[in-house]
């Protein structure tokens, strides 16, 4: 319960499975940065962290009040029917499997969700949509594990303008995007180059997607917050 009485609600974060050392030990890892941990307890919600497996998603998602699917590496071509890109990563079978299956249950129970990054791309490829396996070098991702910051415009009358305003400063690091969009999904923000930086479906109470990473800015909770008061008045609480 938060001190206003109301119950945090339960937000699913989808997670890496990766190496990973801590200790003496180094081994496989399901985890996720700790910034999407932070930003969703920060919001007012309980962040329930999701590691891939090989079922149990309608289970989950009947405990879940909303949903976020986290960043990571590139979504399979095959997915949109496009041959693999030669600077694309190589593929995660087992998370591109789990989380489409998570997506797809969450739209069909029109649970809240946000995509973050590769999250948004796998809304996008999900609903028939494809992806830029590679933006020129240097403009979106300039350095390993540096963010680039730049403005983003915002379309009127979308939900994220009601988030966010008509423009935001938003911090990213991707080297794809969404090229075709999928079903039902439409452009709500834009870089200056016209890279679609953010999406939203409509006909869900919120489901949105940005090409950016709000989890890494503390002090703008705003999509994070967005996203829990939709979760809350989701579970009736």
């Amino acid at each position: 319960m938060t001190r206003s009485g109301l119950r945090r609600p339960l937000i699913g974060i989808t997670t890496y499975q990766d190496d990973a050392a801590w200790s003496v030990w180094q081994q496989c890892a399901s985890l996720v940065p700790q910034g999407y941990v932070d930003a969703v307890f920060r919001a007012g919600g309980t962040p329930v962290l999701l590691p891939p497996q090989p079922g149990g998603a309608e289970h989950l998602l009947d405990a879940l009040d909303g949903l976020v699917l986290a960043g990571g590496p590139d979504i399979d071509p095959a997915r949109y029917a496009a041959p693999a890109d030669p600077r694309t990563g190589p593929p995660h079978h087992a998370r591109d499997g789990w989380e489409s299956t998570l997506l797809r249950s969450a739209l069909t129970r029109d649970l809240p969700l946000l995509g973050v990054c590769r999250g948004m791309q796998l809304l996008n490829v999900e609903l028939g949509g494809t992806l830029h396996q590679h933006l020129p070098d240097g403009s979106h991702q300039k350095l390993p594990a540096q963010y680039v910051r730049h403005r983003v415009e915002v379309a009127d009358g979308s939900r994220l303008a009601t988030v966010l305003g008509p423009d935001a400063e938003v911090p990213c690091y991707h080297h794809q995007a969404v090229d075709r969009l999928g079903r039902g999904l439409r452009p709500t923000a834009r870089g200056a180059d016209g890279t679609v930086e953010a999406l939203e479906l409509d006909g869900r109470r919120f489901a949105l997607g940005v090409q950016w990473h709000p989890e890494t800015d503390p002090d703008d909770l705003r999509l994070f917050q967005a996203l829990t008061a939709y979760a809350l008045a989701a579970s009736g609480s």
